[in-house]
């Protein structure tokens, strides 16, 4: 086990605080991140001291997404990026480098990219599926695959500056966990998937996707304040609370939507602007891929929402 982890776990007063602890590269997802994702929730979980969980990033941002920057630039033509922009490092073993790394004149198997996606949207659907809230604190930055972390949370905080947003949506990348429809509505969801634009924390709060959006300097203050409310609800009703929200999306047909976000994730990754994508970014470099993807929008690698 590393010294640090890259995922801590704290309790008290009733809660349960989760921190993605990978700083240093902006809290990007890898398979060791994921897993301790998973474990922290499940800790939590079976915990009957805990009431609520608080889920947050530590450093600049809460996450930049996959933490494929490295793979990018180094597997040549077939090699693999998603929606992060902060520099970033993955081991070979990760489920997503394995999933995209093939020559593009091979055989590409879907399922056996969807084999591995999906093990990443089982590990964010641990949040959605704990029997206790989930409140998740966001500052900064939370993009790409960390909003899939984001949207399996219950309630969400986000400070008034921050950026939230999926802009692989331009290319290379299909929202694997389709909440974004479930939490802001079609048409809006469309607005932002039709783009890849981000929302800030105010306008975040405008659709309906943030429950609060104070200023940075008091975000960790009204988090606090709403999962000590929480925590003061009996765990039992709580749960109970939860289960019955959840069938609503559940009855909504998210599992089979799910299913379909990550089939379009790998075919992303395999059409002619995705191997360009690729192709640009083991020339290079990931982040002049990024550019530009995002030049022709006028918000080169910072994808932001202006309407």
């Amino acid at each position: 086990m590393p010294s640090t982890p890259v995922v801590r776990y704290e309790v008290g007063d009733r809660i349960a605080r989760i921190t993605l602890n990978r700083p240093e590269r902006g809290n990007a997802i890898t398979r060791e991140l994921l897993s301790g994702l998973v474990e922290c929730v499940e800790r939590a979980d079976l915990d009957p001291t805990v009431h609520v969980l608080l889920l947050a990033g530590e450093g600049t941002g809460f996450c930049a997404g996959y933490d494929l920057v490295e793979s990018a630039e180094g597997m040549g033509a077939g090699g693999t990026a998603r929606g992060g922009e902060e520099p970033a490092r993955l081991t070979p073993i990760d489920p997503a480098v394995i999933a995209a790394n093939h020559d593009p004149a091979g055989t590409w198997d879907p399922m056996v990219d969807y084999a591995m996606m999906s093990r990443n949207v089982r590990a964010f659907m641990t949040l959605f599926a704990c029997g206790k809230p989930v409140v998740c604190k966001v500052h900064g930055f939370c993009v790409a695959g960390g909003t899939d972390m984001a949207l399996c949370s219950d309630l969400l905080l986000i400070a008034h500056d921050a950026k939230i947003g999926y802009p692989p949506a331009r290319v290379w990348g299909s929202p694997t966990t389709a909440l974004w429809a479930h939490r802001i509505g079609v048409q809006r969801a469309k607005r932002l998937l039709f783009t890849g634009d981000s929302l800030s924390g105010r306008e975040a709060l405008e659709w309906g996707l943030a429950i609060e959006a104070p200023d940075a300097a008091q975000l960790d203050e009204r988090a606090e304040a709403l999962v000590a409310r929480i925590a003061r609800v009996p765990v039992n009703q709580l749960m109970m609370m939860k289960l019955l929200v959840n069938q609503t999306l559940y009855a909504q047909g998210l599992h089979a939507t799910q299913i379909l976000g990550t089939v379009f994730d790998g075919i992303t990754r395999h059409t002619e602007e995705g191997y360009a994508f690729a192709r640009q970014a083991a020339q290079e470099g990931f982040r002049a891929a990024v550019r530009a993807r995002d030049e022709p929008f006028g918000d080169a690698g910072r994808s932001t929402f202006k309407g």
